[in-house]
């Protein structure tokens, strides 16, 4: 540390602004450099841009429910936001002659809801249509 003599040459002053200035430093370095280690290696950065996706894990869930007696639903979740779901289940009504639906789920987002056991039928409508790749189906149900 330099010595230098300040406010009335008190060396006591000098070396207390001294040891001040270099705290002050310590404590902004520290700060700017912390700050810079969470914008470079934020651990939940993929979790914030992955945020805006309804996709959680980038399947597209195939699920049958069984209802009373024989009847069943096939839910459909895990499409991107960006495909409008009424037109979906428009098409698949009059492509499969079923009932069908757009249900909010707490938990899932939009959920496409359709009669019957359409599984099959609704693997393959989305891949002719484009909206997800064979790989990304996954099938759930007995």
């Amino acid at each position: 540390m330099v010595i230098k003599l300040n406010k009335n040459n008190n060396f006591l002053y000098s070396l207390y602004y001294d040891y001040v200035d270099i705290h002050i430093f310590i404590l902004l370095c520290t700060y700017f450099f912390r700050n810079i280690f969470f914008l470079i290696l934020d651990p939940f950065a993929d979790a914030i841009k992955g945020a805006d996706d309804d996709v959680q894990d980038g399947l597209v869930h195939i699920r049958i429910q069984q209802r009373n007696g024989r009847k069943t639903l096939t839910t459909v979740q895990g499409l991107s936001s960006e495909y409008d779901l009424k037109k979906i289940v428009r098409s698949c009504k009059k492509e499969f002659a079923c009932n069908g639906t757009v249900i909010e789920h707490p938990e899932y987002g939009e959920v496409l809801q359709l009669q019957g056991d359409q599984r099959e039928n609704i693997c393959q409508w989305l891949t002719k249509a484009g909206l997800a790749k064979p790989d990304q189906l996954k099938v759930h149900g007995f």
